[in-house]
């Protein structure tokens, strides 16, 4: 790669990065050919776009990102780094969870997700259990109808006993 192709590089990658919420850096190191391909196999099912990337690159694409902290992500750049973008903020997580069932790696360098940073392998556990912006709508949109459906089964329900409690009086009188 010589300079004009590293400097377009760089400039791709931190424009990826800029439109990215969501993404994981992963170490890929050691994976036969056949699994790596699984994985990219899996991450496409998903919807998770999966690039291996030099450390080097990687870091100055992050520097040239305006209005963005990445904390410790260039600090985890050592070794085979793979990125995997996506717009789920779990997907990869568990994504990796899953694929380490059968083989060791990816292990986990560290996360960016939403402007929070997660770095270490120990974190993954955490991201799985991390909710998708819809699981969380969806359960604020539960939250908020649970007193209406209660409200609503009460006048139901007390009508009904009421009509009873009435129709039985009159059959008496």
């Amino acid at each position: 790669m010589n300079k004009d192709q590293k400097s377009q590089y760089i400039d791709d990658l931190a424009q990826d990065l800029s439109q990215a919420n969501v993404f994981y850096l992963a170490d890929t190191a050691g994976l036969t050919v056949e699994t790596i391909n699984q994985l990219r196999r899996r991450c496409f099912q998903q919807g998770i776009t999966l690039r291996t990337v030099k450390n080097t690159l990687l870091a100055k694409a992050m520097e040239r990102v305006e209005g963005r902290d990445y904390g410790q992500l260039p600090e985890v750049l050592g070794g085979p780094t793979s990125i995997m973008f996506s717009e789920v903020g779990n997907a990869p997580a568990k994504l990796i969870k899953e694929f380490r069932k059968k083989s060791e790696k990816p292990l986990l360098k560290g996360a960016y997700i939403e402007d929070a940073i997660f770095v270490g392998d120990n974190q993954l556990d955490m991201l799985v259990a991390i909710k998708s912006r819809e699981e969380l709508i969806g359960d604020i949109i539960g939250l908020l109808q649970s007193p209406a459906k209660n409200v609503i089964s009460g006048l139901t329900g007390g009508g009904h006993k009421i009509a009873g409690i009435l129709k039985t009086l009159e059959e008496r009188a």
